[in-house]
């Protein structure tokens, strides 16, 4: 702790909101395994924040404000439970007074550490995968629910009723606060781990920059990875989202979307990269790969490389070959004919996105005829590019997609 005589307004309130962003979590999943109540915990958290900064001030810092607040905020509740003397919210009081004898209070250093299992239940696959997204970013990461819905896009009440629905379900079908046993442990993470990548793809690809968005899921990624120091697919979902992240000040340029080829890449973020390579080198060695292992490694031969004509082409197919194989994505297998081309040629490319076209498992897709119409310009097939083109616009999903590819077809 800081010495005693009170600390600086400006640093205290500074000390608070680091904490906020790096406890919240464990400070709300603590009071949820004590008590099972999602309300009363995110209550109590708020109430343990609003405390430090009266306390912190008059006090000094604590050494440990992670464990400060978190065992403020079990205080909180332990005394609204004892207040509270009818039905259920009684049950729930005698529960936690008989695990609540002094004897048997945890020290600061020992407060265990509950945002695995709140991870896994607020990632649930009883829950609707909207209802998941959405509890995990108010309960872990502490974002309000305008916050949330402003992020994706949807109605403040929308949002709310679907954050209150899911914490319904939790409580009426009896889903369990854990970590799932063994046998169902690597379904469940694909789900954890699907949450955390569509949050960050959602701030990712949007071409004004949601940072929040992506530096939250960031976070949770390395709190997942922490915790699960020996899975390997959390810290290849971490490198991959780190080597994404890395390129995002050159991916658009006045409000258009710039494509890898044209990117200024003096202007990527090399310490990112660094720190990703790191981190999927630790991954593999754990010797399980799985598909964001492999998206990582993908990203890693881009992030590497000097240029696009300098880049181990070869290396990308045989990633997306594995890839492939491990998700039997349509999407991949484009991804995967880009690379084709770059190694065998545009015929070969072409023939892939043909083949793609005719399963017809990427219709409306707008990269589809996209990728046929970039194949097409490089081929020098103008009329046959423009045509696709134009196909791509009529099916783009946003403002940065429409104005890329007008801005191709104009160049044509």
């Amino acid at each position: 702790m800081t010495p005693p005589g009170g600390s600086d307004d400006e640093a205290v309130r500074d000390a608070v909101a680091a904490a906020y962003r790096d406890e919240w979590g464990q400070v709300v999943a603590t009071v949820i395994g004590l008590t099972r109540d999602w309300d009363l915990a995110e209550d109590c958290a708020q109430e343990a924040f609003a405390s430090a900064l009266v306390a912190w001030r008059r006090d000094g810092v604590p050494r440990r404000p992670g464990a400060w607040l978190t065992t403020t905020a079990r205080n909180r509740a332990t005394d609204r439970l004892r207040r509270d003397q009818s039905g259920r919210a009684k049950l729930r009081q005698l529960a936690v007074l008989a695990r609540d004898r002094s004897d048997d209070q945890p020290t600061l250093e020992e407060i265990p550490d509950e945002r695995l299992e709140l991870i896994f239940t607020c990632c649930h696959p009883a829950l609707p995968f909207e209802a998941r997204v959405a509890l995990t970013l108010r309960t872990l990461a502490g974002l309000s629910t305008v916050e949330i819905a402003k992020a994706f896009l949807t109605a403040e009440s929308t949002m709310a009723q679907r954050i209150v629905r899911a914490k319904r379900k939790i409580t009426e079908a009896g889903i369990p606060y854990r970590v799932p046993p063994p046998e169902l442990l690597p379904e469940r993470l694909a789900s954890v781990l699907g949450v955390l990548y569509l949050i960050f793809n959602q701030g990712y690809d949007e071409v004004d920059g949601r940072r929040d968005l992506t530096a939250e899921a960031i976070h949770l990624v390395r709190v997942l990875a922490g915790l699960m120091p020996d899975e390997p697919e959390p810290r290849g979902l971490l490198a991959l989202m780190l080597l994404s992240e890395s390129r995002r000040p050159t991916r658009t340029r006045d409000g258009v979307l710039v494509t890898l080829e044209d990117q200024d890449r003096t202007r990527w973020d090399t310490a990112m990269i660094g720190e990703g390579i790191m981190i999927l080198d630790q991954a593999l060695e754990l010797d399980r790969r799985g598909p964001y292992q492999v998206q990582a490694a993908i990203a890693a031969c881009h992030a590497t490389a000097p240029d696009i004509e300098h880049t181990d082409w070869l290396q990308i197919v045989a990633l997306y070959t594995e890839l492939v194989a491990l998700t039997s994505s349509p999407v991949v297998e484009l991804n995967r004919a880009v690379a084709v081309a770059m190694v065998d040629g545009l015929s070969a490319g072409l023939a892939l996105v043909a083949d793609l076209e005719a399963s017809g498992r990427l219709t409306g897709y707008h990269l589809l005829p996209a990728t046929r119409a970039d194949l097409l310009r490089r081929a020098g097939r103008t009329d046959e590019a423009r045509a696709a083109y134009r196909d791509a616009l009529e099916l783009a999903p946003s403002d940065a997609e429409r104005r890329y590819l007008t801005g191709r077809l104009d160049r044509l």
